[in-house]
């Protein structure tokens, strides 16, 4: 051999020795589940594992609040829920992945507020904060957290977008269906059935969480604790909202006040869009002077008269901003609508904001915002490739983005003992502890009443806000689903409509919104509970005790040109949910004039006559206009104000008894606007309906904890007739 050559020849077996060495233990070449890593799970509460494998950008833990331990510990403890060592890990250069068990005949729940469908199996979705627009997982609020109907949960703690395939996508080494023959065999399907969870991250690491209990809504409770629990909003943020046209001026805004208050219409919440600022789209954040010409004591005449008011904004800052010269200096590269983008991982932009809207607004009183545009199309945000000067990925700061601005006026209104109930169009994960309510431009009623079901399987609250209709009908029944959501709300930012514009159903519209405010007692109780453990006050029915989920495969039929893969379409009951412990929600859409409901096992009644109407069956029902149906389960106990006048004292209670079953029920009450509950401020009463001797239903009432906002006098009324 040439000498010379020994040199190249070194460096060439030194070459081959590494290129064997990367492709040993690299990460591209790992074909094989066995190749990948198992996952290492720690147990950090009762019920709840962690783990965790490379490194992770942005932790949206930072703009959550911390775990309530006691109420998680009192839920008591699970087991791990599947075999350990069929949880595994990968890292590639580019990418972090997971592999977690699926049963055969578990179904996956979760992963956001979505609009269609409540069933995850057999889709892939690419979580990703977006206006939605039909795209699976392109949402206001992709939370990447999933719940099984075998008893657990897994969130994927990470602030990139979490591409996850639900039970689709074999690995050749799984345990995968025998192959069929499309030409010849028959049951060939487009979506083999798969037997895991597979979830990947463009980056270097994930951190995982499994949360266990002995029903699905227990692992929902864990997941929500964990993050501080649920919110309890003032009492006037369960009352009516009116959002003003985007043009009004305070003379608009007070005429407005006079015309609710000539056709007897509660109002509780007066919302200002664009208009109220000197420059819109991008935002000044000023008080356009024309329009109000003394904010201050605008503000305080509507105090006054007992309405809140609420600001619209979108967080993107024009050039005639007084505060633009302050916030620059911590903006990104890119724009939108031309006016730029703080960057809220900086603690020095979030004071620059706080102390503009201190100064401009929450000192005379604002009691909170509508913060729009924080999720949006491609096409109006930032892209992918923008750069902030914190050094922090433009992908991940778009996620979160929705979670910063809670979080910074959270903080501040809990820091004034003051709360607030605001309005947003993007959350993430561990929202429940926020006071804050999701919200959309999408308008589909049937989509909205989903989305209502679906935040209920991921710490959100969602509002199907009305705006406008084609018809009569169609106001009245999109006012009932609004009015029992979490927020009820007219935005009439573009239409200028009034409750009262569609006169021929003016009187059903107000007593479906004074039903609603009747049932405070019982609302606000059931925010309480999901303070205290967890439990969302609007839910799925799939986390409802007793219910079977109802689906079927519908189509299916070969179409070269509509369906060439001869797909089924699920079909699922997605209309229907639980408000509080004891009332079933199933609002009408226009043009049904009856419509069916699946009933949980149990007696269930008609909330408006108390009749029987079923026990753990699917019911038809003719619809009346005038009436959402409502139907109470046996023994549920429901207290109502007597009267809604926010200017009588009255605070007596009809409390309502259905069915023949004891019960007990916790009424709480507290000041409705601080945080003072959280150091023992508030009443806690016991409800009790017990048999008697003779088999008969007695009420009783039982002070707990008096903190001097107990309700007036009690009127017990037996609801269904013992014969």
């Amino acid at each position: 051999m040439d000498p010379k050559s020994s040199p190249c020849l070194l460096k060439f077996n030194v070459l081959l020795f590494l290129l064997i060495l990367v492709c040993r233990h690299g990460y591209a070449q790992n074909t094989l589940i066995s190749e990948m890593e198992e996952l290492k799970w720690e147990k950090v509460m009762p019920g709840i594992w962690k783990a965790s494998f490379g490194e992770k950008g942005l932790n949206p833990m930072d703009y959550t609040n911390s775990p309530k331990v006691g109420a998680i510990e009192a839920l008591g403890d699970s087991p791990f829920p599947f075999a350990k060592d069929a949880s595994r890990s990968l890292l590639t250069p580019d990418r972090a992945s997971i592999r977690l068990p699926l049963n055969e005949s578990e179904q996956i729940y979760g992963l956001g507020l979505e609009f269609e469908g409540i069933n995850r199996r057999s889709n892939a979705y690419t979580l990703k904060v977006d206006h939605y627009g039909g795209i699976k997982g392109y949402t206001h609020a992709p939370v990447p957290f999933y719940i099984s109907s075998e008893g657990y949960g897994v969130l994927i703690n990470s602030s990139k977008r979490v591409k996850i395939h639900v039970g689709v996508g074999n690995r050749k080494d799984s345990n995968i269906p025998e192959p069929i023959d499309r030409t010849t065999g028959k049951n060939w399907a487009a979506r083999p059935l798969s037997d895991a969870v597979e979830a990947s991250v463009e980056g270097n690491g994930m951190e995982i969480f499994v949360f266990t209990g002995q029903t699905t809504l227990e692992v929902v409770q864990r997941y929500n604790l964990f993050f501080g629990g649920g919110v309890i909003p003032p009492k006037w943020g369960l009352g009516f909202w009116h959002r003003m046209h985007t043009k009004s001026s305070d003379q608009d805004v007070l005429k407005e006040i006079e015309d609710f208050e000539e056709h007897d219409f509660p109002l509780d919440v007066i919302g200002l869009e664009p208009g109220w600022q000197s420059f819109a789209y991008p935002c000044s954040f000023d008080w356009d002077t024309t329009r109000f010409p003394n904010p201050e004591n605008f503000v305080r005449t509507l105090d006054q008269k007992g309405i809140k008011v609420n600001l619209w904004e979108n967080p993107y800052v024009a050039p005639v901003s007084t505060m633009y010269k302050d916030i620059s200096p911590y903006t990104g590269s890119h724009t939108v609508w031309l006016g730029e983008v703080p960057d809220f991982t900086i603690p020095e932009a979030q004071q620059v904001l706080l102390n503009h809207h201190k100064k401009n607004h929450l000192a005379i009183g604002v009691s909170g915002y509508k913060f729009d545009e924080v999720d949006g199309y491609d096409v109006w945000l930032w892209p992918d490739h923008a750069t902030f000067p914190s050094g922090n990925d433009a992908v991940e700061i778009r996620q979160l983005y929705g979670m910063m601005m809670m979080d910074i006026f959270g903080r501040y209104f809990k820091e004034q003992n003051q709360r607030t109930y605001s309005l947003i169009r993007s959350a993430y994960i561990g929202a429940s502890s926020h006071n804050f309510v999701l919200y959309s431009d999408y308008y589909d009623h049937k989509g909205y009443v989903t989305a209502l079901a679906n935040s209920s399987l991921a710490g959100l609250l969602w509002t199907p806000e009305i705006r406008n209709a084609d018809s009569a009908e169609e106001w009245i029944r999109r006012f009932q689903s609004v009015s029992f959501s979490p927020l009820m709300m007219l935005n009439a930012w573009s239409s200028g409509k009034k409750p009262w514009s569609f006169p021929e159903v003016t009187d059903m519209v107000r007593n479906t919104i004074e039903l609603r405010m009747k049932l405070l007692p019982y609302l606000y109780s059931a925010f309480y509970e999901y303070n205290q453990k967890g439990i969302p006050p609007f839910r799925a029915m799939v986390l409802e005790n007793g219910y079977e989920a109802q689906e079927t495969m519908a189509g299916g039929k070969l179409d070269d040109a509509k369906n060439p893969y001869a797909e089924q379409k699920r079909l699922e009951v997605t209309d229907q949910y639980m408000m509080g412990p004891s009332i079933l929600v199933a609002p009408v859409f226009t043009g049904q004039k009856e419509r069916s409901i699946v009933l949980p096992e149990g007696r269930w009644f008609d909330f408006y006559t108390g009749d029987y109407v079923g026990n753990g069956e699917t019911i038809t029902i003719q619809t009346k206009l005038e009436e959402i149906p409502l139907f109470v389960k046996d023994g549920g106990i429901i207290p109502m104000l007597n009267s809604v006048d926010k200017n009588s004292n009255d605070q007596s209670l009809e409390v309502r008894i259905y069915g023949s079953k004891e019960n007990t029920y916790l009424l709480y009450n507290d000041d409705g606007i601080s945080y003072d509950f959280e150091g023992g401020e508030y009443s806690l009463s016991e409800l009790k309906s017990n048999l008697t001797q003779e088999g008969q239903l007695k009420g009783s009432f039982e002070e707990l904890k008096n903190g001097n906002y107990s309700y007036g006098n009690i009127n017990w009324s037996w609801m269904t007739n013992p014969n």
